[in-house]
């Protein structure tokens, strides 16, 4: 077994949530359809494993424009855990309490954070987020925060599987991640080692 002192074990999460073109239908909510989340060691600058929660929507339904932006389906998400579920895999599969996370922004953040206290579900991770987005747009200098798929443009690399889908574009803002860490661009933390 590798010692805790040579890894930085860090989430990195993307998710995605019921969406419509227009107004949201009468009586129905926002809610998370699809967890990804990419495993990486900050120490070794590589990715250790991606994974995908998929949840039952309960006061929502997966729009036509949903599936063609996400390409999931309302029969894919009926297959799923139901949010506390998901939110329970989350603290105990992927220690979400108390390993630190980072998301392309602060939206997936707030989507948590309003479908937590909506449910009443306990939400599953620990106080130390770090919003990718703002980090690279500081590291590159740049007046606008741009999208995920444009900061890989400008990172130089490549956008690997589909975008608008959870688990892939958890992969990606991964590689994003590394990239600043690699260039010793992303911040020093606070936190133990995982």
């Amino acid at each position: 077994m590798e010692s805790t002192s040579t890894k930085y074990l860090v989430n990195v999460v993307d998710v995605e949530a019921t969406c419509w073109t227009g107004p949201q239908p009468p009586g129905a909510v926002s809610e998370i359809i699809e967890v990804g989340l990419t495993l990486i060691d900050l120490a070794a600058g590589e990715r250790l494993a991606r994974h995908r929660i998929l949840v039952r929507p309960v006061r929502s339904t997966v729009s036509e424009f949903c599936t063609e932006l996400t390409g999931l389906t309302q029969y894919e998400v009926d297959q799923g855990v139901s949010f506390a579920e998901a939110c329970q895999l989350l603290a105990a599969e992927h220690r979400a309490g108390t390993r630190p996370w980072v998301s392309w922004g602060d939206y997936d953040r707030h989507q948590f954070t309003r479908q937590c206290r909506a449910t009443r579900t306990p939400y599953p991770f620990g106080r130390h987020h770090t919003n990718a987005k703002a980090v690279f747009t500081e590291a590159y200098g740049l007046r606008k925060r741009p999208g995920m798929a444009q900061a890989l443009e400008i990172a130089g690399q490549r956008l690997e599987g589909r975008h608008h889908r959870g688990e892939d574009d958890a992969w990606n803002i991964a590689a994003l991640v590394l990239h600043l860490s690699g260039r010793r661009l992303w911040p020093a933390t606070v936190e133990h080692p995982a």
